[in-house]
Order: structure tokens, then sequence, then C-alpha cells
């Protein structure tokens, strides 16, 4: 197996082990988060209802202007703070993480930690 296909089976099995414990509190909505090469984007989705509550990306236009000139870290903490602020406007305060595959670490962790600033609850 080539090492793209090793590093795909690995990042299948991580998402699907968090996706597994997140599944179990339905009580609260999902804190989506989904890393690209170039781009993050986050949903808070509701299971239950399944339709996403609040969405944001560094895709938007909205962002465009307003990461020009920065990495992709703090891009990732200005998604994770606009996701927070449009959460907070459709009346969600209590969230439940969902990484996916990815890592704790870097894009992710930025992301989440400018929603807890936000004010939202993990």
């Amino acid at each position: 197996m080539n090492p793209q296909a090793v590093k795909n089976v690995r990042n299948r099995r991580r998402k699907g082990t968090v996706r597994a414990t997140i599944r179990r509190t339905a009580d609260r909505p999902r804190l989506s988060v989904n890393r690209s090469g170039k781009h993050i984007y986050a949903q808070v989705i509701d299971d239950a209802s399944g339709r996403t509550i609040a969405s944001a990306s560094s895709v938007s236009k909205a962002f465009q202007s307003e990461h020009s000139g920065k990495n992709k870290t703090e891009t990732a903490a200005l998604v994770g703070a606009e996701v927070a602020r449009r959460a907070k406007d459709a009346g969600v305060e209590k969230v439940v993480f969902d990484r996916g595959g990815s890592r704790y670490h870097g894009r992710v962790k930025a992301l989440a930690e400018a929603a807890r600033e936000g004010g939202l609850t993990f």
C-alpha cells in the first residue's frame, strides 16, 4: 500500500472513532470541522433533525479580504470566531466538538479555541 493510502486509512479510522463517541451525546449540536490543504470549514449541525444551524469557512467572500496576508492558523481562528458568533445568534451555546479525522493541533486547535472565546461551550 502506498504511503497516501495508509494515511487515508488511518484518517478514516480516527474519524470513525471520534464520530462514534460524539453521536452518543445527541442532546447537543455538533461543531464539525473539515480541513483541506488550503481552507477550513466549520458547521454547527443538529443531528436529530439533520440540518445545519450555523456555518463559516475560509472560502466565503466575507473572509477573502479579511484573511489576506494571514497564515492558515490565523484564518482558522477567524473562522472559529465567526461560527461561534453565528451559532450564538441562532441560540446555540453548548456544542460537541467533532474534529473529524484531524488531530487536535494547529488549525483545528486554533479554530476550537477561537470558538470557545466566542462563547461556545464544548
